[in-house]
């Protein structure tokens, strides 16, 4: 007996109606033109073997209850005619009828019936019929042993089939593969793997219904090894057909999703399961834009309602409005809008394509929608940013008298928690309560998660106390949500907690206690929390290890993350390579992170929606405008341009490679803009010092009513600073507190130092410091002394320096600022002592650097002559003190040194340069130069500045060199447009 695979289900036979009408004639007019006399069963038998359909079943079984005394070959016939047209019940009933008429059944009675009971789910007549076959001693028969052990694994009584399957003396591969069909639906689907071996060992050849019977158990473990060695099983044997179908979906399964593409690819014949399998293997692993290219290319008639189901998915989590409608009207020629499944993804796809009124009004039209269908509307509803449209229709629903499940809350609980909305998830609460949901464990943890995760910690605890009964899962919700969004130190108290109420803890405990380290920095406690999770076995999971490799790239242990890294060579999935991304830029290496990136493809790792939050930073950081514009392009290549995350992080990243308008331009593109997409933008235009459309932009956030956090005053006040926006700043300022409530920090009261600083309002700062609630930290004082550096107060400038020694003692920035400001006023004296000092205390400032882009076409052509800068600089030198008034003013803030030392550190400390109306320079740090050609082929296109002015003008073999905004100023024809540079960055020091 063939066991049918699952995927079966699948499909949709549509059987001609001219084929149906046709047997349908035949058999009625059979029956009808049966003569009265005649009884022979070798004529019934004839009609019951060409019976298709009901109807002409009934006109037999009419004429059949006439017959005087019917064969047990006749009463075998009526039962199998019955079940293969899965009137099961009625099946059972004529078995029983048999019976009270004293017939004695067979083997073959018995496998009808066996059938027939495995059909209707009835276990109490399938076991009462095995004891009445054992009592006849008939379970040796290898078919009837084979429909008993296919009736209990489809009832899940695995134990009874694994009893019936030892006693059998003899097993043909149907026996074998009704046992590996029920045992790959178990919880331990690796026992089907077992018995695959096993049977091969009894050297039983497995035939193509074996594939697809141990396909779900290879999905489940999401074994690749085991799907590829079935693969080559199937390529040896040449099994194709169906099996090809499988062996797509185990491989999507499995993770794999390119393989799976390439036998999708091969196949020479697709049908509409292929087509469905791919799509949903897509839809799985998150590949919606292939999603929407495979419907592109697939022709309508070989659509069904599973590829329809995917389609639509995936029209929704791309935003794709037309795609989805084309879905919407195919579905409506093959009349599926009445099946719920269909029409309930379409609602969704509405709903989150911002087509709130048409999905609301396709859900309120849909007949028979059941709790699933309100689940999925008030889950899209709240998903999409329709909070208040979710609660309308939970409300509507009770209306109608739906009494909503735990499913139905859980999943809006779940859907309040994404979006952080306390107050609605509290009315569903409430909705538990009344219900008498409250004592539902799975209930009670969502509530828990999601008051954590809306930060009320008070409520968590308080219905967490309350559980009469606290599995591990409640346990590790609570952990997890103190350590992702409250105090990671409650989140270790709850675990001392845990292990004294005697429950064990598993792999999700440890993943929130390593995550715990990370966050608190805490290096030796991540190691001995790692020492434990050796000793209990729980290292080889995937999630631990990469929590591991996530607390040490945090905590400072670079070189352990990779080595736990590398030591997941034949297991690492997304989150693996994610989270190596991510310690590297922790640990600023931007270069390693990106490579990293680049290793992912190369084995094949799909980079997901959070790879590409990840790595965009990493990019940005290398301000290579071809490699930003590149991952763009793959990130709309891979459909992930939708997403706000990825949004959000476009917008920064082109602000920082100076791409300000295309940071506008991916700002006013994005159709779900959040609070971070504003602030993002604003931070933009502050470090472009763009300080009007700055405001301008706060001001449309507020007209607009979208959130203001305290980040959004940060990128404000920032930009007001740059632009030296003094009243616009200080209005500002004072609105967080009387117009959105909102205390001011630290930061916030640095960037109001540093703006009144700036414009020597040192009365309003000194103000501003004595009013501040809590003690200035080192950012205050530290604009405070930026300041001081600008309008040479030595006085506030000493004091400044005096606090932050206390807070940072260890920072070199300081000391030379300080050091630059005497030398501002001439004390060469204290400049010098003050560097000294810096030195004894072992301290050293790092050179800065910028990244800059550079044309082909601007190479330099031959070396720059050192000796040339060197004469410049003498010159510079000798004119000190010529130039030294308001008109031609020098100031320099290094120590003279010796020849030989400028050979070695060119410019070691900040030189500006003002002669006349040209401004020459500011250079923070020089660039060590070892000879001719430390300099050759260096192109310098922003950043630091170094420029001769008239002293060496017309020099070809000095570098002129500016910001990228003066440089255009100088050059206002030069073509910027980023497929017009390079693709290399060039590194360059400041010079």
């Amino acid at each position: 007996m063939k066991v049918r695979h699952s995927l079966h289900n699948h499909r949709f036979h549509h059987t001609h109606h001219a084929h149906v009408s046709a047997i349908s004639q035949t058999s009625s007019s059979s029956t009808n033109n049966i003569p009265q006399h005649c009884h022979h069963h070798s004529y019934y038998l004839h009609l019951l073997r060409s019976c298709k359909h009901l109807n002409p079943l009934l006109q037999i079984h009419a004429r059949f209850n006439s017959i005087t005394n019917p064969s047990l070959i006749l009463w075998n016939s009526m039962i199998r005619a019955y079940s293969r047209l899965h009137q099961f019940q009625k099946a059972i009933n004529l078995y029983h009828r048999m019976l009270e008429m004293g017939l004695e059944p067979d083997k073959y009675t018995f496998t009808f019936v066996l059938k027939a009971c495995t059909g209707a789910l009835d276990f109490h007549e399938g076991v009462a019929i095995h004891q009445d076959i054992a009592s006849r001693e008939l379970e040796c028969d290898v078919f009837i042993g084979t429909g008993l052990i296919d009736m209990y694994c489809k009832m899940g009584h695995l134990d009874s089939a694994r009893k019936v399957f030892d006693k059998m003396p003899r097993k043909d591969i149907a026996s074998w593969n009704a046992m590996i069909s029920g045992l790959s639906q178990s919880l331990n689907p690796y026992e089907a793997l077992e018995m695959l071996w096993t049977m091969q060992m009894e050297r039983v050849e497995p035939d193509y219904v074996s594939i697809l019977n141990l396909a779900p158990a290879v999905s489940k473990l999401k074994d690749v090894d085991s799907c590829r060695s079935i693969h080559g099983y199937v390529v040896r044997r040449c099994i194709y057909g169906v099996v090809s179908n499988s062996l797509i979906d185990m491989y999507s399964k499995c993770g794999e999703v390119n393989s799976a593409r390439q036998i999708f690819d091969q196949m020479q014949a697709k049908d509409d399961v292929s087509w469905a399998t791919m799509m949903a293997g897509y839809v799985q692993y998150g590949c919606f834009f292939e999603v929407l290219q495979l419907l592109d290319k697939m022709k309508r008639k070989n659509m069904n309602k599973v590829s329809i189901v995917n389609a639509l998915l995936a029209a929704a989590e791309m935003r794709e409005l037309e795609k989805g409608k084309e879905v919407h009207n195919y579905a409506l020629q093959l009349g599926l809008m009445s099946d719920i499944v269909v029409a309930t993804p379409i609602i969704s796809m509405y709903a989150k394509c911002g087509e709130l009124s048409k999905a609301k009004e396709l859900f309120l039209s849909l007949e028979g929608r059941d709790l699933v269908a309100w689940s999925a509307f008030l889950s899209a509803l709240v998903q999409a940013g329709y909070p208040g449209e979710a609660l309308s229709i939970f409300q509507e629903m009770q209306h109608e008298g739906l009494k909503p499940d735990k499913v139905t809350l859980i999943s809006l609980v779940s859907a309040c928690a994404e979006i952080s909305n306390p107050r609605l998830g509290k009315m569903v609460h409430c909705y538990a309560i009344k219900g008498d949901m409250e004592s539902d464990i799975s209930t009670v943890t969502t509530l828990v998660s999601m008051y954590t995760r809306c930060a009320l910690f008070m409520y968590a605890m308080k219905l967490f106390n309350r559980m009469h009964y606290k599995d591990v899962v409640a346990w590790n919700t609570l952990i997890n949500g103190f350590t992702k969004y409250g105090d990671p130190r409650l989140g270790l108290e709850m675990f001392h907690r845990l292990q004294l109420s005697g429950i064990q803890p598993d792999t999700g405990t440890m993943v929130g206690l390593v995550s715990a380290c990370a966050l608190l920095d805490d290096l030796d406690l991540g190691i001995c929390y790692h020492g434990n999770i050796k000793k209990s076995g729980f290292e080889s999971g995937i999630h631990v290890k990469v929590a591991l490799i996530d607390m040490y790239a945090k905590c400072g242990g670079l070189s352990s993350a990779e080595n736990l890294f590398h030591l997941t060579k034949h297991a690492k999935d997304e989150a693996s390579w994610n989270v190596m991304i991510a310690g590297y830029l922790h640990n600023g290496c931007a270069n390693e992170a990106i490579s990293t990136f680049i290793q992912m493809k190369l084995e094949s790792v799909r980079p997901n929606l959070v790879t590409f939050v990840t790595i965009l930073p990493a990019v940005s950081c290398m301000s290579a405008l071809r490699e930003v514009m590149a991952f763009h392009a793959c990130i709309i290549r891979m459909g992930f341009i939708s997403s706000t995350l990825v949004g959000n992080s476009l917008i920064d990243m082109y602000a920082k490679c100076g791409q300000l308008s295309y940071s506008e331009k991916c700002f006013h593109e994005m159709e779900n803009k959040d609070t971070i997409s504003w602030n993002a933008m604003l931070s933009g235009y502050a470090m472009h010092g763009q300080g009007d459309l700055a405001l301008t932009l706060f001001s449309l956030m507020e007209e607009t009513n979208v959130h203001v956090d305290s980040v959004s005053y940060i990128s404000v006040l920032s930009a007001c600073r740059h632009a030296g926006l003094i009243q616009e700043g200080r209005n500002i300022f004072q609105s967080m507190c009387e117009k959105h409530h909102l205390e001011p920090n630290m930061e916030h009261y640095a960037c109001m130092v540093d703006l009144f600083g700036r414009a020597g309002l040192f009365d309003e700062v000194l103000n501003l410091i004595n009013k501040m609630p809590a003690e200035p930290d080192a950012q205050v004082w530290g604009a405070l002394l930026g300041a001081c550096k600008i309008h040479s107060n030595v006085k506030l400038g000493e004091v400044s320096l005096h606090h932050l020694l206390k807070l940072e003692p260890r920072n070199a920035a300081h000391y030379v600022v300080l050091s630059d400001i005497y030398a501002q006023c001439g004390r060469w004296t204290d400049a010098r002592r003050t560097r000294s000092n810096m030195i004894d205390h072992g301290l050293k400032k790092s050179p800065g650097y910028s990244w800059v882009g550079a044309h082909k076409q601007e190479v330099q052509k031959k070396p720059i002559r050192i000796t040339k800068l060197y004469n410049h600089l003498e010159v510079l030198k000798q004119k000190q003190h010529e130039v030294n008034s308001a008109s031609g003013l020098i100031k320099f803030a290094f120590q003279k040194a010796p020849k030989n030392e400028l050979d070695s550190s060119f410019f070691n400390s900040v030189l500006t340069v003002n002669h006349g109306d040209t401004r020459i320079g500011a250079v923070k740090r020089g660039i060590p130069c070892w000879g001719e050609e430390r300099l050759q082929g260096c192109v310098v296109k922003q950043a630091a500045i170094v420029d001769t002015s008239n002293e060496i003008e017309g020099d070809e073999d000095v570098p002129r060199v500016g910001t990228g905004r003066e440089r255009r100023k100088q050059a206002p024809n030069r073509n910027y447009a980023p497929e017009a540079l390079g693709a290399n960055p060039t590194a360059r020091r400041g010079v």
